[in-house]
Formats: C-alpha cells, sequence, structure tokens
C-alpha cells in the first residue's frame, strides 16, 4: 500500500514539473512572439527610460548605456521631456536615474528636458512614480527599454491607463537566451498579478 502511495506521488510530482515546463516554454514562446510585434511609435509627449544595473565606478552597464543610446536618438529625433527611472540597490553608487539623467545631460539634452525618478524598484514603480512627477498626465509616451522587455512595459503602462508605445534598445547577443528566459518568468508574474487583481 505505501509502495503504490509513493508511486503515485513521484507520478502526480512528475505530471507537475511537466506542467511547469510547459507553461514556462509557452512564455518563453510568447516573449519572442511579443517582441517581434512591437509597434512603430507615433509622436509622443514624454520619453520614460526604465533603469538598469549602474557599475560600482559610477557609470551605466552595457545594458543601460544601450537604452540611453536609443533615448538620445529618440530625443534628437523628436524632443520632449525625458524621465529617468530607477532607484538604488547593491553595490550602486547612485540611484540608476539620477545617473541616467547625468549621462543625458553630458551629451547635449538640456537639463530642463531631463527628470529623474530615484525611488523606483520595477517597472510598474518606475512608469507610476514617473507620471506623478508630471505636471499633467501625458497624451502619449514612449516607454524605452531593453528589446525583450518592451512589450510587458508597454503593457503595464497600458494597465495604468496610458496611450504608451515602445522603443527597443539593443541588448548583446551572447545573453538573448539569459535575457528572455528572465523575461518570460517576468511575464509569468505579470499575468499571476492579473489573475488575482494585485
Amino acid at each position: 500500500m505505501k509502495h503504490t502511495v509513493f508511486h503515485r506521488l513521484i507520478l502526480w510530482a512528475l505530471i507537475g514539473i511537466g506542467l511547469l515546463m510547459l507553461v514556462y516554454a509557452a512564455l518563453f514562446a510568447w516573449v519572442c512572439y511579443a517582441e517581434s510585434h512591437i509597434e512603430e511609435p507615433p509622436a509622443t509627449d514624454v520619453m520614460i527610460v526604465l533603469g538598469a544595473q549602474v557599475k560600482p565606478d559610477g557609470t551605466p552597464s552595457v545594458q543601460l548605456e544601450f537604452r540611453l543610446e536609443a533615448a538620445l536618438s529618440a530625443y534628437q529625433r523628436q524632443p520632449q521631456l525625458i524621465v529617468c527611472c530607477g532607484g538604488q540597490a547593491g553595490q550602486e553608487p547612485a540611484p540608476e536615474g539620477q545617473v541616467m539623467a547625468e549621462w543625458l545631460i553630458a551629451r547635449g539634452v538640456p537639463s530642463s528636458d531631463v527628470l529623474a525618478e530615484t525611488t523606483s524598484a520595477d517597472t510598474r514603480e518606475n512608469i507610476r512614480n514617473a507620471v506623478s512627477m508630471l505636471d499633467r498626465r501625458p497624451d502619449k509616451v514612449l516607454i524605452v527599454t531593453s528589446d525583450y522587455h518592451v512589450a510587458r512595459a508597454v503593457r503595464i503602462a497600458r494597465d495604468q491607463g496610458l496611450d504608451a508605445y515602445g522603443m527597443p534598445a539593443a541588448t548583446l547577443p551572447e545573453y538573448w537566451l539569459k535575457n528572455r528566459g528572465r523575461e518570460a518568468l517576468g511575464w509569468g508574474k505579470y499575468w499571476l498579478y492579473q489573475i488575482i487583481g494585485k
């Protein structure tokens, strides 16, 4: 009897693991699909640049610099207010938003066109805190972040009632699998929050 119960538990555990693997594979496929279907952004009046790691020496990581370069290029095509988002974590010597703002100003963006949001810890907070800093609710928002992250960031912004569009920044090809693997987990968390209403 005990032997049979044990085998049933093993069977159910294997079924559970298999289902989790299928769900993860579906989320990974969704990340790739969503990334390849990012719509061309229209003219916007506010740009929100999402943060990434700042190195211990105070300079942007490669991923963050790619985001900043994409933001600078978008600004040069169409000047608009830029909100740089990101708090301070780990070994970072300064908040990400502050480092990002300084990087853009050093490359010719007027300081009057740059705001630094320095307290947020995730994408939801990035966007919510950025909007709270504005004098008025923007008509159209451009979200600048890494290519694999754009679709979810735009979805989160639209969940907050914004007319949001995405600008993808490049990423290093050697991290293609790792980045999308983590983003699949991010989408899993997003859908879970949608289900439980958080």
